[in-house]
């Protein structure tokens, strides 16, 4: 029945979205301090699904992995989405900056008051390489987010096209990327609770068959043909939710 609970709470388990609305506004988790951990996620699922049996907790590690993987993702795929909304929003106030005469440090350090990190840290390196006269696309080289800055800068001193007009069509660049994710995000919506839907089939089976009678969880637990047709479902299951995972991951990147 552990199992059951566990396969339940993949099945009820709230989306981004929902998590953002009941939480209010709040930082992208990269730059917090707790993360979910892999191995305490697989010793949960190996505890709940040890009364089922040694196929039952060898199927609850599966299980509590998948949902870790898959959770971990989701997070990574919104804190991408996140940073470049936080970078463009930054890059605005620094084109008005450079766009009404200030000098790219000083732009810079004014558009970092007012910006979410990553932007933040982005701008104040932007300033700190700007002041002294050094390379600002070396200075960018530990900021992923910000490669197309890198990029622009470059290619503003390289070729003399005003810096505020390249980081403007960075910043519009930005702007499309997220619009564009985030409808895709939501249309891929339905296929994600298909996906799940599917996967809590079988546990709606067993259930089904607890309640007509037939046992199904008796045999699952304490026969060997039943944990290992366990542990057999639950890899297929598991199969299925990373592989629709990675499909509808795919058109969002």
């Amino acid at each position: 029945m552990s199992l059951l609970l566990l396969a339940a709470a993949l099945l009820v388990l709230p989306s981004g979205e929902a998590r953002r609305r009941l939480a209010g506004p709040r930082r992208p988790s990269r730059w917090k301090s707790v993360k979910p951990d892999r191995v305490s996620a697989v010793v949960v699922g190996l505890v709940l699904g040890l009364p089922v049996g040694v196929g039952g907790a060898l199927a609850g590690a599966l299980l509590a992995a998948t949902v870790w993987r898959t959770y971990r993702e989701t997070i990574r795929q919104r804190d991408r989405v996140a940073a470049s909304v936080a970078l463009a929003d930054g890059l605005k106030a620094f084109v008005a900056e450079l766009r009404s005469g200030a000098h790219p440090a000083k732009a810079a350090i004014g558009a970092a008051e007012d910006a979410e990190p990553p932007a933040t840290d982005v701008l104040r390196a932007v300033a700190e390489a700007s002041a002294r006269g050094g390379d600002v696309e070396v200075a960018l080289a530990d900021f992923p987010d910000a490669h197309h800055l890198a990029r622009a800068w470059r290619l503003s001193a390289v070729h003399g096209v005003p810096l505020a007009d390249v980081l403007d069509a960075v910043r519009r660049d930005l702007d499309r990327r997220t619009a564009f994710a985030g409808q895709v995000h939501a249309r891929m919506a339905g296929p994600r609770a298909g996906a799940a839907v599917l996967a809590g089939l079988p546990l709606f089976g067993v259930v089904l068959g607890e309640l007509g009678g037939a046992g199904p969880l008796a045999v699952l637990s304490g026969t060997a043909p039943g944990q290992v047709l366990l542990v057999a479902g639950v890899v297929l299951i598991c199969a299925g939710l990373r592989w629709s995972g990675r499909l509808t991951r795919q058109v969002i990147a």
